[in-house]
């Protein structure tokens, strides 16, 4: 996934409400309130001062026309926009980036189903076979070289993780894949003390035949791409 157009430099000066941060342009010296399409904690990725880069939109009708896309964290560059996973995985899929989920026919995005949920990517085989798969970003890391997921309570997580076995159980395929956003983890693992619940719907779901894959990224100003598998540690 390539930017559309060069990333402009900041430096972080707060996040807060969620989905807002306050940064200053590196170019002008302008203090200017920006998009953060993250709806986690983003442990270790809020360090006031933090050189952060930002996508400029081109729509006039947009109140925040900066968004908040990349960090620099651990000596790395870190992807924080969590809007980008499904399109990161979806690439990687059609390039036969993931082989264990390869060989599909046709890919369709946010299909209904579950309990009034939708799936993020639905993998078709020629013969009407289909895969469910769920994306979740990742860019927590406590540990060098160690990847975790989440960084905060998500309820919504663990639905996800019983809606796909039960597409196992009315005898489908279903995978949860793991998109590392960040090029300095090569291993990856549950944060259970974040999120017991979580943990314990991800054994669960395992158990019942959903499978689990953890991909990474290379991150630049210019784009990422998933290039490599990660080591996923349960």
């Amino acid at each position: 996934m390539d930017f559309p157009a060069p990333l402009v430099s900041a430096r972080l000066v707060r996040r807060y409400k969620r989905f807002l941060a306050d940064v200053v342009l590196d170019a002008t010296g302008e203090e200017v309130t920006v998009h953060c399409a993250n709806p986690g904690s983003m442990l270790g990725l809020q360090t006031p001062g933090a050189r952060v880069f930002l996508s400029l939109s081109d729509n006039p009708s947009r109140k925040l026309k900066y968004s908040w896309e990349l960090i620099e964290a651990d000596g790395a560059l870190v992807g924080i926009n969590t809007a980008h996973p499904n399109r990161l995985v979806e690439e990687a899929l059609v390039a036969g980036r993931v082989p264990a989920l390869g060989g599909f026919a046709a890919l369709r995005r946010e299909v209904k189903y579950g309990r009034n949920s939708r799936v993020d990517l639905l993998l078709e085989a020629a013969d009407g076979a289909k895969t469910y798969v769920e994306v979740k970003n990742v860019h927590l890391m406590r540990r060098p070289g160690l990847a975790e997921f989440p960084d905060s309570v998500t309820a919504r997580g663990a639905k996800h993780l019983a809606e796909l076995a039960d597409m196992v159980r009315d005898g489908h395929r279903a995978a949860m894949v793991f998109l590392v956003q960040r090029p300095d983890c090569t291993r990856m693992t549950l944060a259970r003390d974040i999120d017991g619940a979580y943990g314990a719907a991800f054994d669960a779901a395992r158990a019942g035949g959903v499978e689990a894959y953890a991909v990474g990224c290379s991150v630049t100003p210019q784009g990422i791409t998933v290039d490599r598998r990660v080591d996923l540690i349960d």
